[in-house]
């Protein structure tokens, strides 16, 4: 690097410390590189995931399932958002330290602006830097939206996802707008630490993706939990009052309003790009302000790449952890591999049980011309999993779909305890062409939930024989 602390140079300059950054800095590092990570914010070492997305939200998730009925909600919540706290800058500092810590690697905490395809500037005033880069990685993740609803952004109640894990007040009435993944996890979180919940969706229905059966069931749940769904709702106004926020809401021709403690905006990310001057470097960028790139994942300026939610791809961590493969393959590899090879992704809604899906819904393989049989399983009846009894959570339903001519598993949706690790085992046979009888003839751990398979490929409910 060079000698002038203010003009650093690098093998590879990485801006946002997100999963795929971390995983090529780490490497590049490794192989002796020089490597510069720049980081806008010294709470986002290691990216979402550790600071404000899966391990926070997932880790509130448990506590708020151990809340026994005689616990104080706003104590029981206070404490649990302190201990996730508290891990959460546990994983920061080791994120920070153990890429810091390496001989070739320096982390800057600053925001970074490009000034050419090579450059870019960090902070401000004295303490500027410029810092080239050779390859320079786009890994800024994104950034909640909020919608453009008169009042919502002036008022003093609402609150982003990140704003409200962090906050040690518990909400005794909370509107969430918006009833996707995000929208839901938090209303079975919140519920479930004592809040009365809300929730405020456009579409007619939630989980639209899904088949009607799962959704249905998802539903179900939740009601039963004591949340409130309020489906083709539009939400024209919110305002502040004396004492909370009162969101006006539109449904079925008529005009409903109600008062809240806090109002989350659940309505989706979109990539954090603005302010980076990409037009400096010459990124083009989609009309989402995703930056553009090919399936190698370079943009539009080869030796500038973009990992994770910046470059458009699903918001998962694990995408930009594999988004990393692609880049180190670029890099140091053949170059071979590309976002083209990603077959049968799983996605997990944490709500309590999890939905876990892979693959086509049922909807789906028909329109694509398949033949299919569907498997599926209420949890409670099925007799291969003691597991659900023994940890008390028998809702929820098992759902295969499978191709009639070859037998291989299309798509799962798993609505039940574990199923978020379950599913991985799908999503792994279903790369490897395992057909859906090698699944249910298979040897597995007892009691565990993965042996469900035993009997749920075995109940047919639907055939186009």
């Amino acid at each position: 690097m060079s000698t002038d602390p203010s003009d650093l140079h690098a093998d590879v300059l990485v801006i946002g410390f997100g999963k795929g950054g971390k995983a090529v800095a780490a490497k590049m590092g490794q192989l002796g590189k020089t490597v510069v990570l720049v980081e806008q914010s010294d709470r986002m070492y290691g990216g979402t995931c550790p600071n404000v997305g899966c391990v926070p939200t997932k880790a509130l998730v448990h506590h708020a399932n151990q809340r026994r009925p005689e616990d104080s909600p706003q104590d029981w919540y206070e404490r649990s958002v302190g201990e996730v706290q508290a891990l959460t800058a546990l994983f920061r500092a080791g994120n920070f330290e153990g890429l810091n810590g390496m001989e070739t690697v320096q982390v800057l905490t600053g925001r970074a602006v490009f000034r050419d395809s090579h450059t870019v500037s960090v902070g401000d005033g004295a303490g500027r830097l410029t810092v080239r880069g050779d390859i320079v990685l786009l890994n800024t993740g994104s950034e909640p939206i909020v919608p453009d609803i008169p009042g919502l952004k002036d008022s003093k109640y609402v609150l982003t996802s990140t704003e409200l894990i962090e906050t040690s007040v518990l909400p005794p009435r909370l509107a969430i707008i918006g009833g996707g993944y995000l929208g839901l996890e938090f209303a079975s979180i919140y519920r479930r630490f004592g809040s009365e919940v809300i929730v405020l969706e456009t579409a007619e229905d939630i989980l639209r993706r899904e088949d009607e059966d799962v959704a249905a069931a998802v539903k179900t749940i939740l009601l039963d939990e004591g949340i409130t769904i309020a489906t083709a709702a539009r939400v024209p106004e919110v305002t502040d009052g004396p004492a909370g926020a009162n969101v006006v809401y539109e449904r079925d021709g008529s005009k409903h309003v109600i008062e809240v403690d806090g109002v989350l905006v659940g309505a989706g990310r979109r990539p954090a790009t603005s302010g980076l001057n990409l037009e400096a470097a010459g990124v083009a960028v989609t009309d989402r302000g995703a930056v553009q790139v090919d399936k190698y994942l370079r943009s539009s300026q080869p030796h500038i790449l973009a990992l994770g939610d910046v470059n458009g791809g699903p918001q998962f961590t694990y995408i930009s952890l594999d988004d990393s493969r692609i880049v180190l393959d670029q890099l140091i590899g053949e170059g071979l591999r590309s976002t083209e090879d990603r077959v049968a992704v799983p996605h997990t809604l944490f709500i309590t049980p999890p939905l876990a899906t892979v693959g086509l819904t049922e909807r789906e393989a028909r329109a694509a011309g398949y033949r299919v049989k569907i498997t599926s399983q209420p949890v409670a009846e099925i007799i291969a999993m003691p597991r659900a009894y023994v940890v008390e959570e028998t809702r929820g339903m098992m759902k295969f779909v499978v191709d009639l001519e070859t037998d291989k598993i299309l798509g799962a949706a798993l609505l039940s305890t574990d199923g978020q690790e379950i599913i991985n085992t799908v999503a792994l046979a279903m790369r490897h062409g395992i057909t859906a009888s090698e699944l249910r003839n298979s040897i597995y751990t007892h009691p565990s939930s993965t042996e469900a398979f035993n009997d749920v490929l075995g109940v047919v409910v639907r055939s186009d024989t």
